[in-house]
C-alpha cells in the first residue's frame, strides 16, 4: 500500500482558517490525503462566523475544537501549511513547507469570512491538484 500524503495546516488559534483548509482538504479530497489541523494558542471553540461559512458551502464543521501544535504532528505530516503563525511552527527538514498569507477572520462577520474561505478554497483545490492529481 502506498503511503498517503498528509497535511498539517497551522494557524495560531485553530478556530479560522486551518479549520476552513483542514475541512475543505477532507471534503475535496476524500481519503486520498490524510488532513491535521492545529494551533500555536489554539482558541476555546471554533470561529461561529467561520462555522456559518462553510455550513453555507455544506461542510458541517461545528463538531470541529480547537487543538493544539505539537511536534509530533508536524514530524508526520508532509506538507505543512502555515498561517500566520510564523517562527512558533517547529521545522523538520525534509517536509514541504508553505505560508498562505490569509486575513484573520477572528472577530469578523460572516461577510468578511467569506472571501478568506473562497480564497483558501481555491489554494486547497491547487494544493490537490499538486500532491493528490485523481489518477
Amino acid at each position: 500500500m502506498s503511503h498517503k500524503t498528509s497535511v498539517l495546516f497551522v494557524c495560531i488559534h485553530n478556530a479560522g482558517r486551518s479549520q476552513m483548509a483542514a475541512a475543505y482538504l477532507t471534503h475535496l479530497a476524500g481519503d486520498r490525503i490524510e488532513v491535521r489541523s492545529a494551533g500555536s494558542a489554539p482558541a476555546e471553540s471554533i470561529n461561529a462566523a467561520v462555522v456559518e461559512a462553510m455550513a453555507e458551502e455544506g461542510i458541517d464543521i461545528s463538531a470541529e475544537t480547537p487543538k493544539v501544535l505539537t511536534t509530533e504532528a508536524v514530524e508526520v505530516s508532509d506538507v505543512v501549511i502555515t498561517m500566520g503563525c510564523g517562527d512558533v511552527c517547529p521545522f523538520f527538514p525534509g517536509k514541504r513547507y508553505e505560508d498562505w498569507r490569509l486575513d484573520d477572520p477572528a472577530g469578523q462577520g460572516v461577510a468578511s469570512v467569506r472571501p478568506i474561505r473562497d480564497e483558501i478554497r481555491r489554494r486547497i483545490e491547487e494544493l490537490i491538484a499538486d500532491i493528490a492529481p485523481v489518477a
